[in-house]
């Protein structure tokens, strides 16, 4: 049972790896998007609800994770609420380190879809597209994802089933909030599929 996550991590991994070498990103931004751009970019929905208010929503989450880590009396130990916003922000630094580094420019700046950059490999260090670059891994996508650290109090051993329940509803809904703001992101055109794979 303990090696389960193991699997997993490793079968996401070899998943991510075979999407990215396969060219099944330009697929589905090619699907998608058009040489006029993409033409969600700007929907209302997606725009100021899905990405700006998702944003928000984040930050008002994040500050409540702080107020929990404080909050005196509650069962969890303070120490193992410490940890959980530790590795939520260090999650959060190692994302936006990384794209503020990335030379890689986002799908709706290429030249296929109306803009100037060339398509270069996220992996092509050092080699410049010729856009304004920063739009690899997906930040929004990791605002989702740093809070699967608040299952982990519950999820690692010795665990109670009750407490492993606590800890996969915390899981699937950092999960599911990753995966839409991916998503969100992908359909407006700010990000290829795999962005969002190599954030999580």
């Amino acid at each position: 049972r303990r090696s389960r996550p193991t699997a997993w991590l490793l079968g996401l991994l070899a998943f991510t790896l075979l999407w990215d070498a396969s060219g099944l990103d330009t697929a589905v931004m090619q699907a998608i998007g058009s040489p006029q751009g993409f033409a969600l970019r700007d929907a209302w929905l997606l725009s100021a609800v899905l990405h700006d208010g998702l944003r928000h929503a984040m930050t008002v989450a994040w500050l409540l994770l702080i107020v929990w880590s404080l909050w005196p009396g509650l069962r969890l130990p303070r120490r193992e609420r410490w940890l959980v916003v530790a590795l939520a922000g260090l999650s959060l630094l190692a994302v936006n380190l990384i794209k503020n580094a990335s030379l890689t420019s986002c799908p709706w700046d290429l030249r296929t879809f109306g803009g100037s950059a060339e398509h270069v490999s996220h992996w092509a260090r050092g080699l410049v597209d010729g856009g304004p670059g920063r739009c690899f891994p997906g930040g929004h996508a990791s605002s989702g994802f740093a809070f699967m650290a608040l299952s982990l109090p519950w999820l690692l051993p010795p665990a109670a089933a009750r407490r492993r329940v606590v800890g996969l509803r915390w899981l699937a809904a950092a999960l599911f909030i990753g995966l839409l703001a991916g998503a969100v992101q992908t359909v407006r055109g700010a990000h290829f599929p795999s962005h969002t794979l190599w954030t999580f």
